[in-house]
């Protein structure tokens, strides 16, 4: 499901989770160490995130230079 508010469209969990490839957990994780666009609450039920937001992510974490050799092992390139 995705909803547009002046100009931005926000995706729900559903639609997040079948563009980036991790668990709910995971995802959580990294917003909460700011390694990821913040959930925004729609409803004490309902929460959804800023496509745009999503889509830059994607584009950084292409062009950082991040490799991962193993889960919990991060080698940045020179």
């Amino acid at each position: 499901m995705e909803i547009k508010a002046e100009n931005r469209t926000l995706i729900n969990r559903k639609k997040l989770l079948s563009m980036i490839p991790l668990s709910e957990r995971t995802i959580f994780n990294m917003e909460q160490r700011g390694e990821f666009p913040r959930r925004i609450a729609l409803t004490s039920r309902n929460v959804a995130w800023d496509l745009g937001e999503i889509e830059n992510w994607i584009e950084k974490r292409k062009s950082s230079g991040i490799q991962v050799l193993r889960p919990g092992v991060t080698v940045v390139a020179a």
